[in-house]
């Protein structure tokens, strides 16, 4: 497995991990501009995590690789925030409805 792919399933685990925070955190009947705060500052959090420890794993590799590591999973990293927030929120609040 090529350095990108790792980096690429850490960031994916790691926004699975936030996602799961997040969805635990926020309750039902919150301020939708705390909510939309909270989860942009605990996916900045988690992603600059992610960012120094694939900056650890790509020691190695040429400078136009090293530009790239910042990139790599973006929008997959706020998918699958957005996704696990989403099914914790669900699963933890179901009795809501």
């Amino acid at each position: 497995m090529q350095i990108e792919d790792k980096i690429y399933y850490l960031r994916v685990v790691m926004a699975a991990i936030a996602g799961s925070i997040l969805g635990a955190i926020v309750k039902p009947n919150s301020d939708q501009s705390n909510t939309i705060g909270l989860t942009i500052l605990v996916g900045i959090i988690f992603y600059s995590i992610s960012h120094i420890i694939a900056s650890r794993m790509a020691g190695d590799l040429p400078k136009e690789k090293k530009k790239k590591i910042i990139t790599i999973a973006i929008f997959g990293f706020i998918f699958m925030l957005l996704t696990f927030m989403v099914l914790t929120y669900t699963v933890l609040n179901q009795h809501i409805i």
